[in-house]
């Protein structure tokens, strides 16, 4: 049977298999085939175009069809070789100069050469490219300081930039410096991100909407073939269902398991995987209007929660509770002065009285399951107790993932005082500075949707992503957190340790620092 013969007839087992008791289950559900991964994933992802996407559920799909320039290094978040075989940097550190791998051809069958490269960040970069419309370029934040990108010969590509950028290298790592073949961008235009082609270690295939991704194995790999055949990406929203999914055979990957979920997974026919990462999940607050626009009642809210509770009953000990916006899991740029908001619900309902806030209404928008937060609807909930009992009044409004996404990244003004996010980031630069400064509110193109501003703040993110020396860089982000935990704009709500639960039939998996799930190496019998 094809690979996409039987995933259409998966699909169908499985939806009338969840149905069932698990007890059925474990005698009627027909195995999942050797060499085809099936993997439960939290959502349905927006699109495969690495330009146009912000999430890990759809980053996790992307660097199995894409490369980049560089990648990170197995189990670390250092940069190594992949599409470049090498660089150089200039004294002044505003040039870096590529050599490309030769021989590299993108699963349409085009030529990937430093055209391609200049393509690639030209369609981001550049208002007036004629594919610049074909994505909005979320995180195009990224590469804001390329200045000019010049194809020098095929196999050399030069990226002159504006001042030093510290974090360069690495976001060449992370997805949105990932590859996209330019023939295909100008065959499929706006449509691109439903028909994906990369130089990666599996091709796209398929793409049912709210059943399944599929890709296959690439043979001509540049760095070897995988070793699956097929990787089936299936959307199952409801973490229960994804567990007994996960139970009854019907998947052999989920990842985000949930907390309470954990334990039916100890026997010998699973294999439980943990990772700790660069993770911040946090509530975002409303610093432009309503309640949330006084640093009194924004510290209230922070005190009102008890995040300790949160991290040991709802999620089971699986995180850690967090004491500002930057993760420790960046150890050399982590401010490990900072201690979290105690639970304090006097002094919360103290500071609420002195903003003359009591009986304050507060909208709170909350996503069914997302990215890096486990059991959202229960923290949402747990959370919403906490604040009503220092005497705000807290309506919930929930949203499926995507829909989530559009409603908070546009920012919240007008609509919402708080909502959840979390974030996996790869460098300590990149949360701050996409979601904090005062040039990073939605409407210019950032994600700073509470509309926080402190000038000092800016100063520091301005001045750490230019330093070429770590230890300044640490001394300027060790500053702003003390600076950012006092203004409050947000709950610091925990930094979780990421996990996957894959069946015995599976071999050579291991969870990323990035977040991201690579494939290529993965044995399934």
């Amino acid at each position: 049977m094809r690979v996409l013969d039987w995933t259409r007839r998966s699909v169908l087992i499985a939806g009338a298999t969840t149905a069932m008791s698990l007890g059925l289950m474990s005698s009627s559900v027909a195995q999942t085939p050797p060499g085809v991964l099936i993997v439960g994933q939290i959502a349905e992802p927006k699109a495969l175009d690495p330009a146009a996407v912000t999430a890990v559920n759809d980053f996790r799909i992307l660097m199995n069809v894409y490369d980049g320039l560089v990648r990170y290094k197995d189990g670390t978040l250092e940069t190594e070789p992949a599409l470049a075989t090498g660089w150089e940097i200039s004294d002044d550190g505003t040039v870096y100069t590529f050599t490309l791998r030769e021989g590299v051809k993108f699963h349409d069958g085009s030529d990937f050469n430093a055209e391609a490269v200049k393509f690639n960040f030209d369609r981001m970069l550049n208002e007036d490219h004629p594919y610049h419309n074909t994505g909005p370029f979320p995180l195009s934040f990224f590469f804001s300081s390329v200045q000019e990108v010049e194809a020098v010969d095929d196999l050399t590509v030069r990226f002159t930039l504006d001042a030093p950028y510290a974090p360069f290298l690495s976001n060449l790592a992370y997805p949105t410096g990932l590859m996209v073949s330019p023939a295909a961008v100008m065959e499929h235009g706006a449509d691109f991100g439903r028909n994906p082609s990369g130089t990666g270690p599996f091709t796209f295939t398929e793409w049912r909407s709210n059943e399944a991704v599929v890709v296959e194995a690439n043979p001509d790999y540049w760095d070897g073939a995988p070793a699956l055949q097929a990787v089936v990406f299936r959307p199952i929203s409801d973490a229960n269902t994804r567990t007994a999914e996960m139970l009854a055979g019907g998947i052999d990957m989920m990842v985000e398991v949930p907390p309470v979920a954990l334990s039916e997974f100890q026997g010998d026919q699973f294999n439980l995987v943990e990772q700790a990462g660069p993770h911040v999940w946090f509530l975002i607050l409303n610093a432009k209007e309503g309640p949330f626009a006084d640093v009194r009642v924004r510290q209230a809210a922070n005190y009102a929660i008890n995040k300790e509770a949160l991290v040991n009953d709802v999620l089971e000990g699986t995180a850690a509770v967090a004491a500002g916006p930057t993760p420790p899991a960046f150890a050399w740029a982590y401010n490990d002065a900072l201690e979290p908001y105690p639970y304090d619900p006097d002094k919360a309902r103290a500071l609420i009285a002195e903003a003359g806030a009591e009986g304050a209404e507060l909208t709170f928008y909350v996503t069914e399951g997302g990215s890096g937060m486990l059991d959202p609807v229960a923290m949402g909930t747990a959370m919403q107790a906490d604040l009503e009992a220092v005497g705000f009044d807290v309506t919930i409004e929930t949203y499926e993932w995507n829909t989530f996404l559009g409603q908070v990244n546009p920012g919240l003004e007008g609509k919402a005082d708080m909502a959840q996010m979390a974030w996996m980031t790869n460098d300590p630069d990149t949360l701050p500075y996409l979601a904090l400064r005062t040039e990073a509110w939605p409407d210019q193109g950032g994600f700073n949707s509470g509309y926080y501003s402190n000038a000092e703040v800016d100063m520091l993110l301005e001045a750490a992503r230019v330093s070429t020396d770590q230890a300044e860089r640490a001394r300027l982000y060790k500053q702003m957190q003390e600076i950012v935990r006092e203004d409050a704009p947000w709950v610091f709500v925990a930094n979780w340790k990421q996990n996957a639960v894959t069946s015995d039939r599976v071999e050579n998996f291991a969870l990323q620092p990035s977040f991201f799930l690579l494939l290529k190496d993965v044995v399934k019998n």
